[in-house]
């Protein structure tokens, strides 16, 4: 009697664990079945067995994103008290040096030169730091030589989105560190920013794959390389690139758009980040082409691959443009631009 209701017992055991697999699969893949083009990538990859992280952020709500939002955009926002907050950084915003939309055609393979038409055929600055957009889908940050730039500081920014965040406050907008409540908004806002499935080009075949039910290591696997997980990073002196830009026919037109969408962005008269202002007048283009072969702050190779640094007194410096960021090519480009410039200009 004992052992045919030990067998009973077994057998129910059995069959509710099979009921229970059965159901949570075919919920997984009614899910999987409601994927389109606007899921979020995260929200994917924690179906196929990853551990996403959600960078400290639990429930944002609309009024801790629209505060994250101002941070961003315009270095301040309004506190629970209904008061504005000193601005975080005096000197610059997030947007100077980071765009808060896609600006590569193919996330898997960015690169200089399709990043450059994808700004052109969209209207959209071409600059030194990597887009905010699908920022929190990344898994490290700082990367490659800036360790050369910032030193020690990079070590606990490289695998965690918020010790990057604050070292962008501090040391790159040369401004305050954020309060506990700022960095909770500034990261509820970019996750607004986070990948969706049609930024990745899926082709059918790849819809297919990912709505057919497998939730091996190797699916997950895939969909990741389908985007970068971290922006590479390479420093490189002025002279190795006047050396290779030298080897190269640039393209007057491709440097027009270079002249507009990343210097003009901060340097011309409007845009109120520097004191070193340019504009379409030949005085513009001669004092840039006369400072060519010069190891200054008027150098263009020096300005773009140096940058220059924070200054007692005067805290604004500029950025440097990585190899990956502005290739050697469009160096040539942006130099031949101001060449002809400087002659036909009025």
């Amino acid at each position: 009697m004992n052992k045919t209701l030990s067998l009973l017992a077994l057998l129910s055991i059995i069959f509710l664990s099979a009921n229970t697999f059965s159901n949570s699969e075919k919920a997984k893949n009614k899910m999987r079945a409601a994927w389109n083009e606007n899921t979020p990538v995260a929200e994917i990859l924690k179906s196929l067995g990853v551990e996403v992280d959600n960078h400290g952020v639990e429930n944002p709500t609309a009024a801790m994103i629209e505060q994250g939002k101002g941070l961003v955009l315009k270095g301040v926002a309004i506190d629970s008290d209904g008061d504005k907050t000193k601005k975080q950084s005096k000197n610059f915003v997030c947007t100077h040096c980071h765009n808060v939309q896609k600006e590569d055609p193919n996330l898997a393979l960015p690169n200089p030169d399709d990043r450059l038409t994808y700004a052109i055929e969209n209207d959209i600055p071409f600059l030194q730091g990597t887009t905010l957009y699908g920022v929190v889908n990344r898994t490290s940050w700082y990367n490659g030589d800036y360790e050369k730039k910032y030193g020690e500081l990079v070590k606990s920014a490289r695998k965690d989105l918020r010790e990057a965040v604050q070292l962008c406050a501090v040391e790159c907008s040369q401004g305050r560190e954020l309060k506990e409540w700022e960095m909770d908004a500034v990261l509820s806002y970019l996750w607004t920013l986070q990948l969706k499935a049609k930024d990745l080009n899926l082709s059918k075949t790849d819809w297919e794959k990912l709505k057919e039910g497998k939730t091996d290591a190797s699916t997950a696997k895939w969909l990741q390389e389908q985007y970068f997980q971290a922006s590479p990073a390479t420093f490189i002196g002025a002279y190795p690139s006047i050396q290779a830009s030298e080897k190269l026919e640039g393209n007057p037109e491709r440097g027009r758009s270079i002249y507009e969408l990343s210097c003009l962005h901060c340097h011309a008269p409007q845009a109120h980040v520097t004191q070193f202002t340019l504009d379409d007048s030949k005085l513009s283009f001669r004092y840039l082409r006369n400072n060519f072969g010069k190891y200054n702050h008027a150098s263009l190779f020096q300005l773009a691959r140096y940058g220059t640094y924070p200054m007692m007194g005067y805290r604004p410096y500029m950025p440097n443009y990585t190899l990956e960021r502005m290739s050697h090519q469009q160096m040539a480009d942006l130099k031949a631009y101001i060449e002809e410039e400087s002659v036909s200009a009025p």
